[in-house]
């Protein structure tokens, strides 16, 4: 495997996980922070202490905020910033982007135009080539040298073959896959689905109650995936089922435990105000919820969500209203 001159756009626990594994793989790595100040003391203590306490990172990795001596000369760029940052972040360094090949890890929907992270990577930098990365892998987890299987997705299946080969390591495991639009609604809507897990953990509603939700959480994706024309074995994979699981289930998960807090009596705005990471899936449940509409597609547990998050719906008023729906037939 040849060597590559790698950016990693975004300074998050994930990112920073994504520079150790790629400098493990023998690439020259980038960091880049849109924050000055944080930029400087990772720089200097060696360590995400905000987003990945207790893991240093070598000096050998550069973490800068400036765009233009983290672009120069990148083969390759890994976009790793929030949904909901995405447009405005790649907008301000576009004039240094050099790199024409791409790599999303985001995981979610943009609020005001429903798209996707990669169709809004498309549209402000016009990559070459673009692939999306995703499956169950904490950062937490990945960061500590515990093995982890995800999703290479891109239309140009040669492409995301080539960056399965970049990302692949013993402890690493990348599948490729030709459906990024089912990968990237799989990493979308399965934070919705966490949200309503973390709400039925909070209620102390069981495990039988936590199974179903997850199962006709995922019925929800695939209705809605298939709607839009993705691959419908893409939902039962690592990006689909995989992801689903890790998130509701693990103490990692941040839309896990946004809907924890709000279980426990929390409103929406003093769980955001205590978190310092974002929790892709409240904005996302906003965005579903619309895309849903837009294409008449039924979503009961998402609507039940975004009517918690947004309209101040009980919770336990929710699930009645989940329950007691007309019977039909499971399929």
């Amino acid at each position: 495997m040849a060597s590559e001159v790698v950016t990693i756009i975004g300074d998050g626990g994930w990112g920073t996980t994504l520079a150790l594994m790629l400098f493990e793989n023998g690439h020259e790595v980038r960091l880049w922070s849109k924050f000055p100040d944080y930029a400087a003391k990772l720089a200097s203590t060696r360590e995400n202490t905000k987003f990945l306490p207790g893991i240093a990172v070598p000096t050998e990795i550069l973490v800068t905020a400036d765009a233009a001596r983290a672009l120069a000369g990148a083969a390759l760029a890994v976009v790793a910033v929030p949904t909901q940052f995405i447009r405005a972040t790649l907008e301000a360094i576009k004039p240094q982007f050099a790199a024409s090949r791409i790599v999303s890890v985001a995981k979610g929907l943009e609020v005001g135009s429903l798209a996707r992270p990669s169709e809004v990577i498309r549209e402000v930098l016009s990559p070459t080539k673009l692939a999306v990365l995703a499956g169950p892998s904490h950062a937490e987890e990945v960061a500590r040298g515990l093995p982890a299987s995800v999703v290479c997705a891109s239309r140009d299946l040669d492409f995301a073959r080539e960056m399965q080969t970049v990302f692949s390591s013993h402890r690493f495991r990348v599948y490729a896959n030709s459906d990024p639009l089912g990968v990237e609604l799989c990493g979308a809507v399965k934070n919705v689905v966490a949200i309503a897990a973390g709400i039925s953990d909070a209620l102390g509603f069981g495990d039988n109650a936590k199974s179903a939700l997850l199962t006709r959480g995922l019925v929800e994706i695939v209705r809605l995936g298939e709607r839009m024309g993705a691959q419908s074995e893409t939902f039962y994979g690592l990006a689909g089922l995989g992801d689903l699981v890790t998130t509701s289930i693990s103490p990692y998960g941040r839309n896990r435990r946004v809907g924890m807090e709000i279980g426990a009596g929390k409103t929406l705005k003093q769980v955001l105000a205590g978190m310092e990471q974002v929790a892709e899936g409240v904005a996302t449940t906003r965005a579903v919820w619309n895309l849903a509409r837009r294409l008449d597609v039924e979503m009961p547990i998402t609507l039940q969500v975004y009517k918690i998050l947004f309209e101040d719906k009980d919770p336990r008023q929710a699930v009645i209203d989940l329950m007691m729906r007309s019977l039909k037939d499971e399929f």
